[in-house]
C-alpha cells in the first residue's frame, strides 16, 4: 500500500443493504458489519470525509412488494424505514470503534436521528464526522442509487465509492454467469446503452450531468476501500471519457 496521501478527500460510499447480510439470506450480520466499520474507521483516520448511503434490501424490497399488489409509494416508504434501521446499526458499530458519526434522515424522525439538512450535513463532515444518509431521497419511485448520486453533488463528493460482492462492472452476472467480461473503464452513456447494473439510470444521468465518477469494487477483499481512496486502479471506473 503506497504511503502517499489519498486521491480522494471526501467521498460519498454507497453500500447495498445485501452487503450487510452476508451469507445470511437477510437481517444484518454482526461480523460483517464489524468489519465494515474498522475498514470505514482506516480510511476516517486518514483525514478523509466519508458520506455514507445504506441501501435497505437485506430487509425490505419495495420493488417485490409493489409487484405483489402492494401500493408503490407504499412499499417505498417501508424501504425508507429499512435504510433508517441499517444506518443506526452501522452508526453504532462505527462509534464502537471509536469514530465520530451523524445520521442524518430525509424524513423526520427526531428521536432517531437529525433531518437532513445540507449544510448541516457538509458541517459534520468539516469537523470530521462520517456522515450516514437515512431514507433515501424522502420520495416514493427514486431508488437509494438515486439518493447516492444527488447526496454526494449535494455535499461536493469527489466520486462515489460503490461496494459491490464482485469485482466491478460485468456484461453479465459473473455470479451466474461463467465467462462474464468485466469492464475497467466504462462512460455514462455505455453504461445507459448497454443497461449494466451499476445504478438506475436516473442516478447514472444526475452523475453524467454533474460529470461525478463512480467506481465500483468489491468490498468482499480486505483493504478495498483503502486501496480505491488512495487511487489504485481498482474495480471500474465510471466517468465522462
Amino acid at each position: 500500500m503506497t504511503k502517499t496521501n489519498p486521491k480522494y478527500k471526501r467521498i460519498l460510499l454507497k453500500l447495498s443493504g445485501e452487503a450487510l447480510s452476508g451469507e445470511k439470506e437477510s437481517g444484518i450480520s454482526s461480523e460483517i458489519l464489524e468489519k465494515v466499520s474498522k475498514e470505514i474507521k482506516e480510511i476516517w483516520d486518514l483525514g478523509v470525509e466519508i458520506a455514507i448511503v445504506i441501501g435497505g434490501g437485506n430487509i425490505w424490497r419495495g420493488l417485490e412488494a409493489s409487484s405483489k399488489g402492494m401500493d408503490r409509494a407504499s412499499a417505498d416508504y417501508i424501504g425508507m424505514l429499512a435504510t433508517t434501521i441499517n444506518s443506526l446499526a452501522l452508526q453504532h458499530e462505527l462509534e464502537k470503534c471509536g469514530v465520530y458519526t451523524r445520521v442524518l434522515t430525509a424524513i423526520g424522525m427526531q428521536q432517531l436521528a437529525e433531518t437532513y439538512i445540507r449544510r448541516r450535513a457538509i458541517r459534520h463532515l468539516e469537523k470530521h464526522r462520517i456522515v450516514i444518509f437515512a431514507a433515501g431521497t424522502g420520495n416514493p419511485y427514486f431508488t437509494t442509487d438515486t439518493a447516492a448520486a444527488l447526496r454526494a453533488m449535494e455535499i461536493g463528493a469527489e466520486v462515489i465509492l460503490k461496494a459491490t460482492r464482485v469485482d466491478g462492472v460485468y456484461d453479465k452476472d459473473p455470479l451466474k454467469t461463467k465467462g462474464a467480461k468485466m469492464f475497467h473503464h466504462l462512460t455514462y452513456i455505455e453504461v445507459l446503452q448497454k443497461k449494466l447494473s451499476v445504478m438506475d439510470s436516473t442516478a447514472i444521468s444526475l452523475c453524467m450531468d454533474n460529470d461525478l465518477k463512480i467506481i465500483v469494487f468489491n468490498l468482499s477483499k480486505v483493504g478495498n476501500i483503502k486501496r480505491v481512496v488512495y487511487g489504485e486502479d481498482l474495480g471500474t471506473l465510471v466517468g465522462s471519457k
